[in-house]
């Protein structure tokens, strides 16, 4: 039984996608080029349509962004995937993260989890993810993430202490998949955000944004 839940929240209002978040992340543990513990993802739907004058006019357009890492679930289907434990839930902040001492790199959890967050690093062949900057947390202090975001889309505290402050929020837009793990997550959306499973957009960032 987890003693207190950490969670993330994020205002997808807010965001700017800056990834700033992610940047400095992936710069301050020096992750490799195909690895990110945080995404910053551009949703974007409508289309373009010219006018008799040769203006183009923007038909039903919109377009928002989702700052996404780990969100350490209630359920974590990575760790129930993983045939070795390297995948771990801690039973005192309910942070998942991974034991590297026994991580066999198999890909199990990365094929489970239902928001992409374990990451193979093909060099030294292990499993790699966000721990929520456990110990940066567990010196009294928020994770990376949180603390470089100018925009304020990010917080971090309590699963109990974040819904409090923004609401129960909700982590079925798109282009998030159903809820079935029960991410330690509050999303505030977007007001053009689209339920999950009826999204008429889709993720328009280029491939080396999302490893870079």
């Amino acid at each position: 039984m987890v003693m207190t839940q950490y969670a993330f929240a994020f205002d997808s209002s807010k965001c700017s996608g800056c990834k700033t978040c992610q940047v400095l992340c992936k710069e301050t543990y020096k992750l490799p080029l195909e690895n990110l513990y945080r995404r910053v993802l551009n949703y974007q739907g409508g289309s373009w349509k010219q006018n008799e004058n040769g203006t183009w006019v923007s038909q039903g357009h919109f377009g928002y962004f989702l700052s996404m890492a780990c969100n350490h679930c209630a359920n974590p289907a990575c760790v129930k995937a993983c045939p070795t434990g390297a995948m771990r839930k801690d039973s005192d902040t309910g942070i998942v993260w991974t034991d590297h001492d026994v991580c066999v790199g198999c890909r199990s959890c990365e094929l489970a989890c239902p928001y992409g967050a374990p990451t193979f690093n093909a060099d030294e062949r292990i499993m790699m993810k966000c721990d929520m900057c456990k110990d940066e947390v567990g010196g009294g202090n928020t994770p990376l993430c949180v603390s470089g975001c100018r925009d304020r889309a990010l917080d971090f505290g309590t699963l109990e202490e974040m819904r409090a402050k923004y609401g129960d929020g909700d982590v079925e837009v798109e282009p998030m998949p159903v809820n079935h793990t029960n991410p330690s997550l509050v999303l505030v959306p977007h007001r053009n955000a689209q339920k999950t499973g009826t999204g008429t957009g889709h993720i328009v960032n280029m491939e080396e944004e999302l490893d870079a």
